[in-house]
C-alpha cells in the first residue's frame, strides 16, 4: 500500500524542488545585499522553506493518487443517479461552502484584511462571504453541465455586473473582490470538486468532458467577486442608514 501511495513520487520532487529553489535563490540574494537579517530568523525562514517545501510535495502526491481519482469516481455515480438537476446543484453547493473553508489561501486573505482593516471586516464574515460565492459557483457549475448550457452564457453576465457593481461598492471592497477571485481557485477546488465535474460530464449522456466538465474554474473565478462586492454594498448601506 506504501508503494502505491508514493508510486511517481520522485516526478512530483523534482516538480516541487524546481518551483522552491528560484525562491530560496531570491531570498538568499536579498538576505545578502538587503535584508541583513540575524541567524535567528534566518533558521526560522529555513526551516520554513524545508517545511513548505515537504508539505507541498506531499499535498501534490495526495492529489495524484488521492483527490483526483475520488473525485472523478464521486463524480461518475452522482452523474448515474436520477433527478440530477435538482440533486447535483444542492450537492455542488455543499461542495463548494465546504470546499471554501478547508481552502488555506482564503483564510490567509481573510486573516490579512481583518489585520489591515483593524477588524473593521471580520475574517469570519468574509469567510462566510466568499464560501456562499464558491458554493453559488459549484451550483451553477452542475446546473450547466445538467442542461448544457454554454459557459459564456454565464460568464459574460457575471463579468458585466460585476464591472456595474464597482460603481456602487466600497472603495475598500473592489481589490479585495477581484483578490477573493484568485484566491477562491485554490487547490482545493481545482483538484477535487473540478474531478468530480469532469466525472459527472463523463456519464452525463450528451456531454463531452473536456467542453462541459471544464469552466468551473472560471466560474469560482467570478462568484467571490460578486459576493464580495455585495458584501460592500451591505457596508454602505448600513453606514448611511447609521449616519
Amino acid at each position: 500500500m506504501i508503494r502505491e501511495l508514493f508510486e511517481g513520487f520522485d516526478h512530483v520532487f523534482l516538480e516541487v524542488t524546481m518551483a522552491v529553489i528560484p525562491l530560496l535563490i531570491f531570498f538568499l540574494v536579498f538576505q545578502l545585499f538587503f535584508l541583513k537579517m540575524d541567524k535567528e530568523r534566518i533558521k526560522n525562514v529555513l526551516i520554513g522553506i524545508v517545511l513548505t517545501f515537504m508539505g507541498l510535495s506531499l499535498f501534490l502526491q495526495g492529489v495524484e493518487v488521492g483527490f483526483f481519482p475520488a473525485g472523478e469516481v464521486i463524480g461518475e455515480l452522482l452523474g448515474e443517479r436520477e433527478n440530477t438537476l435538482i440533486l447535483l446543484p444542492v450537492l455542488g453547493f455543499l461542495f463548494g461552502f465546504t470546499a471554501t473553508f478547508a481552502e488555506p489561501a482564503i483564510r490567509i486573505l481573510n486573516y490579512e484584511v481583518e489585520k489591515v482593516t483593524s477588524g473593521s471586516i471580520s475574517k469570519n464574515v468574509m469567510l462566510i462571504t466568499l464560501s456562499i460565492g464558491v458554493a453559488c459557483s459549484i451550483a451553477l457549475s452542475m446546473f450547466r453541465i445538467v442542461l448544457g448550457i454554454p459557459l459564456w452564457y454565464l460568464i459574460v453576465p457575471g463579468y458585466a455586473l460585476a464591472l456595474i457593481l464597482i460603481f456602487f461598492s466600497k472603495d475598500r471592497f473592489i481589490s479585495i473582490a477581484f483578490d477573493a477571485g484568485g484566491v477562491a481557485t485554490g487547490p482545493m477546488t481545482v483538484t477535487f470538486i473540478m474531478a468530480i465535474a469532469v466525472g459527472i460530464a463523463e456519464v452525463t449522456e450528451g456531454r463531452d468532458p473536456l467542453m462541459d466538465g471544464f469552466g468551473m474554474i472560471a466560474l469560482v473565478a467570478i462568484t467571490p467577486i460578486l459576493s464580495v462586492l455585495i458584501l460592500g454594498l451591505i457596508y454602505k448601506w448600513k453606514e448611511s442608514t447609521s449616519s
